[in-house]
């Protein structure tokens, strides 16, 4: 067996001070980007570095007093899931526009999991976190031992005096979604959804009533389902929603998901049931115009969210002036024909 090579130790300022042959003090100027450097003294600091493989250490930088990491974190639920994977996107190409580094953890929803990445992140010393609230709530915010970075919520609203969030439009979202539906003909909508302790899915719900109110409908509670946190609990429920075989009366004739899981799943359960019903999702997903019919949905722009919570957290680190609290994007109703019967 071979021996293993000695661990080699890391160059050091003082080591790239020494190959340039110049004073310590210049190499900090140098490597925090001081430009009234003499040039001449400037090109022996890089070669220097580049020959001995220097790196700065960001995290040791930003524990000194008015240092950056220029670094930030994100806390969102699912990366596997397609919605949170678009904000992730959004938000890394942002902090990357701004010379930032973004890291990324899933909380799963799970409000232990949460609090733990966010004590990870705070002990790595991230200059500011995005986060996107569980649906199963940890501790309070205010439990946190100040020194606290600055925090943008996105997605999900939190119930914090001067939080600052990104938000969609959810209620006027749903609202449009139903009326769709109801304009359609329906006039038993079904809510397919996940946890109402969700704040936007609760939004959806409010938005899904009013628009029965609108219509002079009543509001059926038996009819609203909060149990589709994944796409096989929406195939379950939208399968039981379908009712007798083909030739009975469905106890409802339209769906409204209210996530693009949802909708995954009432497809799932029209395509093994042979039959559908008319639908609107909340979330686009990509395969929504391959279907036959295309399926309308609801869109918000989730990697523009991703984007704005990151320029507004960065904004709040810069001391930019007037930065709102909260910011609610609007959403786009696209109806492609499943809507109808």
């Amino acid at each position: 067996m071979l021996p293993r090579p000695a661990a080699r130790a890391r160059p050091t300022m003082n080591d790239v001070a020494r190959e340039a042959d110049v004073a310590l003090k210049t190499v900090s100027r140098y490597v925090n980007g001081e430009q009234n450097i003499n040039a001449a003294m400037a090109e022996r600091i890089a070669d220097a570095i580049a020959r001995l493989g220097y790196r700065r250490n960001l995290s040791a930088a930003s524990l000194r007093p008015g240092r950056s990491s220029r670094t930030v974190g994100l806390v969102i639920s699912d990366l596997a899931n397609p919605h949170w994977a678009a904000l992730a996107r959004g938000a890394e190409r942002a902090a990357t526009d701004r010379g930032y580094l973004l890291v990324t953890g899933s909380s799963e929803e799970d409000g232990a999991r949460h609090d733990a990445l966010v004590d990870r992140m705070l002990d790595q010393r991230l200059d500011g976190l995005v986060v996107v609230p569980p649906r199963e709530p940890g501790r309070p915010w205010s439990a946190l031992v100040p020194p606290v970075p600055p925090v943008v919520f996105v997605d999900r609203p939190l119930d914090t005096p001067g939080a600052h969030a990104i938000l969609a439009d959810d209620r006027d979202g749903a609202r449009a979604a139903v009326a769709s539906l109801v304009r359609a003909g329906a006039r038993r909508v079904a809510l397919v959804g996940d946890s109402w302790l969700i704040p936007a899915m609760a939004a959806r719900r409010e938005g899904y009533r009013d628009a029965l109110a609108d219509a002079g409908l009543p509001d059926d509670p038996a009819l609203q389902h909060d149990g589709a946190h994944s796409l096989t609990q929406a195939q379950e429920l939208v399968a039981g929603l379908l009712g007798t075989p083909a030739g009975g009366a469905p106890p409802v004739d339209a769906v409204f998901a209210a996530n693009n899981r949802a909708s995954l799943g009432a497809l799932h359960a029209f395509r093994d049931a042979g039959r559908r019903l008319p639908l609107v999702g909340f979330d686009d997903f990509e395969a929504a115009t391959l279907l036959d019919p295309p399926v309308s949905v609801v869109a918000q722009d989730v990697g523009g969210m991703g984007a704005a919570a990151v320029h507004l957290l960065l904004d709040l680190l810069g001391g930019t002036a007037d930065v709102p609290s909260r910011v609610v994007v609007p959403t786009t109703l696209h109806l492609r024909g499943s809507e109808r019967p």
